[in-house]
């Protein structure tokens, strides 16, 4: 009897869990999305944007090849990359003229829409099953990063011996937070699939009325 009151009370907890999910991606996705509009974070996410057959285009260089002084051709904006905490004139007015920043106030603001979307699904179901669709959609074309982007895994960049771990599978720094995307990923569909459902209920009492 004990057993069976304590799932009673769970199941009824079931819409405070999902309503938690919700506010736990409106924090993460507003919190990130609102990253964008800082010189640092849009310069971070530049590997990404140019590897992409989704998003390069939003950049004028994203294609473009030199020359580094290994003698090797490289992607141009690997040259021009602030390490997080850095900041250097050269590499922001690259940045600048490429659409670097630009490009990362637009995303950020469709990011931080889509989190007050996903949010708004505790009291409005069909504007949350929009928001948990378009998290599904911007997780799936995150997580193509992990195909697209070289940066997500480790380089041989040598040393005293041969580097022991090093491209696929080993991720660095950013593919392993990549990876985690595929967690939003679910949480979308599980948010989308929980809002129509509470839509088609509510579509169904109307009609019995």
């Amino acid at each position: 009897m004990q057993n069976n009151a304590i799932l009673n009370c769970l199941v009824l907890l079931d819409s405070y869990f999902l309503n938690f999910l919700r506010i736990s991606i409106f924090i993460v996705m507003a919190w990130i999305g609102g990253l964008k509009a800082f010189q640092y974070e849009a310069d971070g996410i530049v590997p990404f944007i140019a590897n992409s057959p989704f998003m390069s285009f939003f950049y004028k260089n994203a294609d473009r090849k030199v020359i580094n002084e290994n003698q090797k051709s490289v992607s141009e904006y690997t040259l021009y990359k602030n390490p997080e905490g850095k900041t250097v004139q050269k590499n922001i007015d690259w940045q600048t003229a490429n659409g670097t920043y630009i490009f990362s106030y637009g995303l950020g603001t469709v990011i931080v829409i889509i989190s007050i979307l996903v949010l708004l699904g505790i009291w409005f179901p069909t504007i949350g099953a929009v928001g948990g669709a378009l998290t599904f959609i911007m997780s799936f074309v995150t997580l193509s990063f992990l195909i697209t982007t070289p940066e997500v895994y480790v380089p041989d960049l040598g040393g005293d011996f041969p580097t022991p771990q090093y491209g696929f599978p080993y991720l660095s720094g950013a593919g392993r937070l990549v990876l985690k995307d595929i967690i939003m990923m679910a949480a979308g569909l599980v948010l989308f699939s929980d809002s129509l459902k509470k839509v088609i209920k509510s579509k169904i009492v109307l009609s019995n009325h």
